[in-house]
């Protein structure tokens, strides 16, 4: 049944109702509706906006960028030419054909561990990618493509091992906020006045943190587990400002005519205190803004929780009996000397956290690199990091100056079906582009860092002409998510035998 909110969404969900959150479009804080659902239907985006991509992450299917769909928010109603649905009603999903239909059809789920022969075909593929090896840019052996998942919770890590995810190239803490409870929490913390209310809000969040990092550690026991610290700006967890403004607005016009109630009036007065940090905090281009390492020098107690968190949970997993290997990845490095001031600082907290609990676990610290200028200069951002992780989707909007969703909204399949360009490159790995920026960073990293690990965990890392470059590239992983695990293991074989991939 359709819900025009992730709040409904989410209730319905609780309550076992099978829900297709309906929206113009996603953002961050639908997540908690989003893993209520049982489908997500939007009316803009397309195959790698926020819906997509997190709808890949969860395994259930999407249609986005539907945009015959007329949504009405207010009056709950969204229609098309021939069709008009209120919320509740019953309608079904293709994403694999971009399909939405109206009523209920019947579905079958077929289970990865229940067909033996496919199990057996891609037990092959990695015997096959293990053994082969290649040689790098220094005419080095490098040993095969291994296939990893990106997973954000202990029930995606669960789901990605069982898929036969060799690691964790990418769990986004960010995800992790949104839960019901934490994210008040995560309020607090942006809108504190001071460092002391600042610190007792991320004294809350650490144990949530960590519980989720435990639940990680143990499921992949033995596994390399990435964790990015947080990437998106802040501001993505507190209302929207047109939201504030609106609702603002329509309390003041109604206290103009008549008296506001107690509750009334208190939600004016804090939704207005609101709507001035939020506006403080506006950006005009957020996504090369205030985010990733930038955030995190600008407010240091924020990954310094996380490293706590990482670390404890990965002492309290290997007390427990397990094998955690925690890799710390810094995001959205674009200058070493970034690096030079947040890397030893986390790492101290690290030996500080193992010589407490009494435990040593093998770590690592690396970067993400998503900034061209990152690529250009790896060999000296390898002189700080430990192992590379390349976010292909905002390399491929900084290297082609696309905004992601603007693009795929507006001229990007025009461009495709024109031949200007000759894939979407948020799907397609542009190999000549973005592609020599990858192998640039792989052969300057080694020349300072001969065993650096490299690998990718953007929307990529599941689309087999991506992995076929990425094995040529000298790559040690690809990471995608979980449900794409089985079509990236094959896709490593093939390229191992130097099977043409289109």
């Amino acid at each position: 049944m359709l819900a025009f909110d992730a709040d409904l969404a989410e209730a319905w969900g609780k309550a076992g109702k099978a829900v297709i959150l309906l929206r113009p479009e996603t953002k961050p804080d639908d997540v908690h509706g989003m893993v209520a659902a049982k489908g997500i239907l939007t009316a803009r985006g397309g195959a790698t906006s926020h819906a997509a991509v997190v709808a890949r992450q969860f395994g259930i299917p999407a249609v986005c960028g539907a945009d015959a769909l007329q949504i009405d928010l207010v009056a709950r109603i969204v229609s098309t030419d021939k069709h008009s649905l209120k919320e509740g009603d019953l309608v079904s999903i293709d994403g694999a054909k971009g399909e939405a239909m109206v009523g209920a059809i019947p579905m079958v789920a077929p289970k990865y561990e229940d067909q033996p022969d496919l199990v057996t075909l891609l037990g092959w593929a990695d015997e096959i990618s293990a053994r082969k090896t290649r040689k790098d840019a220094k005419d080095r052996p490098t040993r095969g493509l291994q296939v990893w998942a990106n997973a954000d919770y202990p029930k995606d890590a669960v789901r990605a091992r069982a898929f036969g995810a060799q690691g964790i190239g990418l769990c986004r803490t960010e995800h992790m906020f949104f839960e019901e409870v934490r994210l008040p929490i995560v309020q607090r913390m942006i809108l504190a006045t001071d460092e002391a209310e600042r610190q007792a809000a991320l004294d809350d969040l650490l144990p949530f943190q960590r519980s989720d990092f435990e639940g990680i550690f143990k499921a992949m026991t033995g596994l390399p587990v990435i964790i990015r610290l947080i990437d998106p700006p802040l501001h993505e967890f507190l209302p929207a400002q047109e939201d504030l403004i609106e609702r603002v607005t329509e309390l003041h016009t109604k206290r103009n005519y008549t008296v506001l109630n107690v509750s009334e009036q208190h939600e004016l007065e804090y939704k207005e205190g609101l709507l001035v940090s939020v506006h403080k905090m506006h950006e005009q281009n957020p996504m090369m803004g205030l985010r990733g390492i930038r955030l995190g020098i600008m407010l240091p107690g924020l990954i310094d929780m996380q490293v706590r968190a990482i670390f404890e949970a990965a002492c309290d997993a290997k007390q427990q009996g397990f094998e955690p290997m925690p890799e710390v990845m810094i995001p959205l490095t674009g200058h070493v000397n970034e690096l030079k001031m947040v890397q030893p600082k986390l790492e101290e907290i690290a030996k500080q956290v193992m010589a407490a609990k009494g435990v040593q676990v093998k770590y690592k610290f690396g970067t993400m690199i998503e900034v061209p200028r990152a690529a250009l200069t790896a060999k000296a951002i390898a002189g700080v990091a430990t192992f590379f992780s390349f976010g292909t989707n905002d390399l491929t909007q900084m290297t082609y100056g696309y905004s992601r969703d603007d693009a795929e909204k507006d001229f990007l399949l025009k461009y495709v079906e024109d031949g200007i360009l000759p894939s979407n490159p948020f799907q397609k790995l542009d190999q000549d582009g973005v592609g020599q920026l990858i192998e640039i960073a792989v052969t300057q990293g080694r020349l300072a860092r001969p065993d650096l690990e490299v690998g990718i965990c953007g929307e990529h890392g599941g689309e087999p002409s991506s992995v076929a470059f990425c094995y040529r590239a000298g790559l040690n992983y690809v990471s995608c998510s979980p449900f794409r695990v089985p079509v990236a293991r094959l896709a490593a074989a093939h390229a191992a035998l130097g099977l043409a991939v289109n």
